[in-house]
């Protein structure tokens, strides 16, 4: 098991680095007061290949492993979190269902675009009666000729304002529970599809989620994504990719905030010496280094997992739950060192505070990701409790 980098990669990430501390950073306030992510800022990620992470070569994107993608995604971590999420929701949830489960013909048409960030990609599984229980869903697609007619809706759509291409779970038939949910490829402009209004947030300034609804939306046979009925499955192989990427950013945003926290600790001065001086700081910032530890050992473990095509819906629940709450704690200490200064708008720790408690929510709560740990423990020992 061996997560040493290959030079390609090490350059990227030299290059994300320079572009997050040079082009990202000195605008991240300018995200927050606007709600907007810059046109510079979008234009320079699609000329470095940030949306094409996860597509293949041979469709005109980075092609990267996971283990690659977990890297980029940590340094994307350390900066603007909004503008971090476009990019994530994009080459995560809202592209690896194509290149993962697409055919040809699919990835042919859709993967090009995306891969530039031309057309920008989302995931539609969350409705106002199924959000942990993604299996109660209600948006139906009814087979006639050779098209499927959609009706529903879905809500908190990340990108889902600006995206061109949605991954759509809809039920085929009642009758069979999950087995009967499938998936399907959107394109915006089909009719009797349309975009609700952006929901305001707490967080995540520049990235914006939205309602969709379908009313009679005709969708093309040829849309279906994999197979009919496999729709709850393809849902947990793409959340269990997401989640994996997700645990990357909150690493980096982690790592960031330990950065800070510690420049700020030895060059704070209060009762005629650095505050780093005072064993509880120092014990604060010991118990962030030693959580973000745990976490970018694990992140990377199951990075190589996903590349070794291993089941980790398990693992990536854990990595999902380690690093949602790692973050928090670690933002929580962040605020705690810095006093008041890390409770004011300006300065970037309030923000970092405010972008963390949505990670212990979407892509799966902290309390699913601990029922999907259980139920899979389960199936793996009942049988020796039996």
């Amino acid at each position: 098991m061996n997560f040493e980098l290959s030079e390609d990669i090490k350059d990227l990430k030299a290059g994300i680095r320079d572009f997050i501390e040079n082009e990202v950073e000195p605008q991240a306030m300018l995200i927050e007061v606007n709600n907007e992510i810059p046109a510079g800022i979008m234009k320079k990620a699609k000329e470095i290949g940030l949306f094409g992470l996860s597509v293949p070569e041979e469709y005109g994107g980075l092609g990267l492993s996971m283990v690659g993608k977990a890297a980029i995604l940590e340094e994307l971590g350390r900066t603007h979190n909004g503008f971090t999420t476009v990019i994530g929701g994009h080459t995560g949830i809202g592209g690896v269902g194509i290149v993962e489960m697409g055919n040809e013909e699919q990835k042919r048409k859709y993967l090009p675009d995306m891969a530039t960030g031309d057309r920008i990609g989302a995931f539609a599984l969350t409705e106002p009666d199924a959000g942990s229980d993604a299996s109660n869903l209600k948006t139906t697609a009814v087979k006639k000729g050779d098209k499927y007619i959609l009706n529903g809706s879905k809500h908190y759509i990340t990108n889902a304002p600006i995206a061109d291409i949605f991954t759509v779970m809809a039920v085929t038939d009642p009758s069979k529970g999950p087995k009967g949910i499938t998936s399907f490829i959107v394109e915006r402009d089909t009719p009797g599809f349309i975009i609700g209004k952006t929901e305001k947030k707490m967080g995540l300034r520049g990235s914006h989620s939205a309602e969709i609804f379908f009313e009679d939306c005709e969708v093309p046979a040829e849309n279906v994504l994999g197979e009919e009925g496999q729709g709850y499955v393809n849902a947990l192989k793409i959340l269990a990719n997401g989640r994996a990427g997700m645990a990357a950013r909150n690493l980096g945003s982690s790592d960031k905030l330990l950065e800070m926290s510690l420049e700020y600790a030895h060059t704070r001065i209060q009762f005629g010496k650095p505050i780093f001086e005072q064993q509880i700081i120092q014990h604060y910032l010991a118990e962030m280094a030693l959580e973000i530890e745990a976490l970018r050992s694990m992140t990377y473990r199951i990075a190589w997992m996903v590349d070794q095509k291993m089941n980790v819906i398990k693992e990536a629940a854990m990595v999902k739950l380690l690093g949602s709450e790692t973050y928090n704690r670690v933002a929580d200490k962040a605020v705690q060192i810095h006093g008041g200064l890390g409770y004011i708008s300006e300065y970037p720790i309030e923000r970092f505070y405010r972008d963390a408690r949505i990670t212990r929510i979407y892509e799966g709560t902290s309390e699913i990701q601990k029922n999907i740990i259980a139920a899979q423990l389960a199936k793996k020992y009942v049988k020796q409790f039996a």
